[in-house]
């Protein structure tokens, strides 16, 4: 009886959270929960909702049953007796961030060639740590792993955030020796009805593919009401676009359209002829327009194109988390790479992809953000989610601008925006509390205080404390 009791209050203890909220969550990802209660109400915050609309200072939110039950100007909400009551004088909320351009592997660049990684146990913790609700992985290397993933987060079993699994990157031979490639004549539409029907819910096209292939691509996703996104090399924005593609990555720096003399579905590097690109180029605009006219989303993703010079090692503070000789590398090609000519072209390249991004999205372009963490290794899921607000204003958005395009914009595009991606009432309870008043000092950012998916108020802290030192090994 004494063993079977302990049993019980064992059981208690693993399903607490359960109790109050309706899911189940294992003891390791309740381990991080600093609330679980039915209803909380976080009284005077300023809240930026994730509309675009104006920073709303003292308002009190109330958050029941998973939802968004209440929202108004502080003391005239009806505050239920039994409710959690949080202080948010001096504190911030927003939405849970939606992030498009996410990856649960780790760039490990060794000796000019890459290597991915993939971070089974610290990337999902990282993402919702850094306040991402929800993600889309645009592209995988363990696809497998990633829809594994996916459903013990959504079961309670690990910490993380609701994903949207892609395929791996679907191209032909191309540099990296882990991508899946289409060899030959083989069918594409068996290779995507495979993964479609193991739950994947977005496909990623590559550097290395034919106008044929993604024109059988689009076909088949659309069939299945899928949406295709690309990071494209071979076949230009402007065939894409007019092949039907929903989404193109890395906003205007992956375009090769503007290369001269550029030989049909074949990659060249469009690099320099993007830096002779201005925002009010004719030749950009006419592109700009049938972007829009077609109704293609692009992905921004200034995270992993920043410079080196005069930043952070690891920007967004992630170098704590990096194993010890992971860093240790990391320092040393920004030391090889800081104050370089070559460096200085990544800037001139930075800095007008900015102007062109913000153009795009004055003329009425579609923009979502992610983060890509790829590139030399020096960009950290959840860390870099957070650097990516403090790089949409310094791209000149403003901040009510830069939370709606990492919110409701991905909401939008995912077609989850009747649940998600605003702090409304009758939303989902995705939101996060953020130390300091966001509105005047996006550095705040940084200091997230509980991440609230589902209702459930993560201890963001405790979430990137447990991880320092440690990215890159698991």
């Amino acid at each position: 009886m004494k063993g079977l009791k302990l049993t019980i209050a064992t059981l208690l203890l693993v399903l607490l959270p359960q109790i109050h909220t309706g899911q189940a969550l294992s003891k390791p990802v309740a381990e991080y929960v600093a609330l679980a209660d039915s209803v909380v109400a976080i009284r005077n915050v300023t809240l930026i909702d994730g509309t675009g609309g104006s920073v709303k200072p003292h308002q009190d939110i109330v958050l029941a049953n998973r939802r968004i039950a209440a929202i108004g100007e502080s003391g005239k909400v009806v505050i239920p007796r039994n409710a959690k009551i949080l202080d948010g004088t001096g504190k911030t909320v927003i939405p849970g961030l939606i992030m498009l351009h996410e990856h649960l592997f780790y760039a490990k660049p060794f000796n000019g060639k890459y290597k991915g990684t993939h971070m089974t146990n610290t990337f999902p913790q990282l993402y919702l740590a850094g306040g991402v609700t929800t993600m889309r992985t645009a592209g995988s290397l363990e696809a497998s792993s990633d829809l594994n993933l996916k459903n013990l987060i959504e079961s309670g079993q690990w910490v993380g955030p609701t994903m949207d699994v892609s395929t791996p990157h679907v191209e032909r031979l191309g540099f990296i020796p882990q991508l899946q490639s289409l060899y030959g004549d083989e069918n594409i539409e068996d290779w995507l009805t495979y993964w479609f029907n193991k739950g994947i819910t977005s496909v990623k096209v590559y550097n290395q593919i034919t106008r044929a292939d993604l024109k059988e691509i689009i076909r088949v996703a659309h069939a299945r009401n899928i949406k295709v996104t690309g990071h494209l090399c071979s076949i230009t924005y402007r065939e894409a676009a007019e092949l039907g593609i929903d989404n193109l990555e890395h906003s205007f720096m992956a375009a090769t359209d503007f290369v001269a003399g550029k030989p049909e579905d074949t990659c060249v590097s469009g690099g320099a002829s993007l830096r002779e690109l201005d925002a009010d180029h004719p030749e950009l605009l006419a592109l700009m327009q049938l972007l829009i006219d077609k109704g293609v989303t692009l992905t921004y993703t200034p995270t992993v194109f920043e410079p080196f010079t005069g930043r952070e090692v690891v920007p967004g503070g992630g170098s704590e988390a990096l194993a010890p000789y992971l860093l240790e590398q990391m320092q040393e090609i920004y030391a090889q790479s800081a104050n370089t000519e070559w460096d200085s072209l990544r800037l001139v390249s930075f800095q007008k992809e900015m102007q062109r991004v913000r153009k795009f999205h004055a003329l009425g372009g579609k923009v979502v953000v992610g983060t890509d963490p790829t590139g030399s290794g020096k960009t950290i899921a959840g860390y870099a989610n957070q650097r990516m607000i403090e790089l949409l204003v310094e791209t000149g958005f403003s901040i009510e601008e830069a939370i709606k395009l990492a919110t409701l914009n991905g909401a939008e595009y995912l077609e989850i925006d009747t649940e998600t991606g605003t702090v409304e009432v009758g939303k989902e309870a995705d939101l996060v509390l953020i130390s300091g008043d966001l509105s005047q000092d996006v550095s705040r950012i940084r200091h997230m205080e509980l991440v609230f998916k589902d209702g459930v108020g993560f201890d963001s802290g405790k979430i990137f404390n447990s991880i320092k030192g440690t990215v890159g090994l698991y």
